[in-house]
Formats: structure tokens, sequence, C-alpha cells
């Protein structure tokens, strides 16, 4: 496994180690102990989960709060999709920056997103299925977002408007601007 650096603190890019032969591949997707000694963190995942959507779905930018803040470990498993992360943490010295990195089939990477992060991804391939583990239960009660479109961020999802497929609740969600004027 290959843990690399986004600029954003406590968050990687993790490159498995991929055996492949002619009859196809094998790669661990995650190792608790090679992850601890690469990462530094000590995290435990609680839940799975798992989506499918078409391209131009986009979904988020979403985060937890408080006791229900979630880390997560995301990839995509089949198609392609644009993985952004957006650092939340106002005590933090990349507040407010963003990464950004295509999850795909292909390349196998894996993002590792800590607490105090929104999270979205845009879908760039139809029957994309994308995967993510979390280090904390899910909260209806906590959650939050910010609107993928916000102007300060001003994040390229890699799609144009017209192709942009959200949720209602996704079509609801506030600025960075407001978010930033609670903490």
């Amino acid at each position: 496994m290959n843990v690399i650096k986004t600029g954003l603190k406590d968050c990687f890019l993790i490159e498995p180690q991929i055996f492949g032969d002619d009859r196809g591949y094998f790669f661990e997707s995650f190792n608790q102990k090679l992850f601890a000694e690469k990462t530094g963190l000590d995290i435990h995942f609680v839940q799975d989960n798992q989506s499918e959507s078409d391209r131009g779905v986009l979904r988020g930018l979403h985060f937890q709060t408080g006791e229900y803040a979630q880390a997560k470990l995301v990839r995509v498993i089949k198609g392609k999709a644009l993985d952004v992360v957006v650092d939340l943490r106002p005590e933090s010295a990349t507040f407010g920056k963003t990464f950004s990195v295509i999850l795909s089939e292909e390349n196998n990477k894996q993002l590792f997103v800590p607490r105090g992060f929104a999270h979205g991804f845009s879908v760039l391939e139809d029957n994309t299925i994308f995967s993510y583990k979390c280090d904390n239960y899910y909260n209806k009660a906590s959650e939050g977002g910010i609107m993928y479109n916000d102007k300060e961020l001003d994040i390229n999802w890699m799609l144009k408007q017209e192709e942009v497929i959200l949720s209602e609740k996704d079509q609801r969600l506030q600025t960075f601007k407001s978010l930033r004027n609670e903490v």
C-alpha cells in the first residue's frame, strides 16, 4: 500500500499494491495494521456503505457534526467518479481548502477523509459503484452540507452544469460562507 499526502492534514490518497496475471488481479483493499503504520492514525471502521449511480449524479458536499462526525475511506468499485473533500476544521491550517481526485475501477485508488471534512463526488460514468467505510454510525440529526457549486470553493466537478443531477436535499444545502459564520 502506497500512502500519499494530499496537502490537507490527515487526508491521504491510498494506492494498493495490485497483483495481476492472466487470471485477473488481486489486491488488499484495507489492512488496519498497515494503515495505522503508514498514516499514524488509529481508525476503526464500523459501517460500510455503497451506492450505484449514473453519469451526472452529484452527491455532496456532506458531513456529520459533533459526536457523530465520520472519517471515511472511499473508493470506486466499478466505473469512475471525481471525489472531492473540503477541510471544515476551523483550527486547521488548511481550513476551507479542497482536494479532488479521480477514483476508478482502473486505478483502484482510495481516499481517506478525516473527521471534520465535507465530502462529495460526481459520477463520470454510468453504473458507477461507490463504496466507503465509516468510523462512526450515521445520524440524520447531525448531518450537514455545502452547496456543490459554492462560488467561494469554486470546485470543478468535471461535469457541465446541465449534466448535474442532484437530490432534493442537495439542492437546499448552505454556502461555505454561511457555514463559516456558524463556526
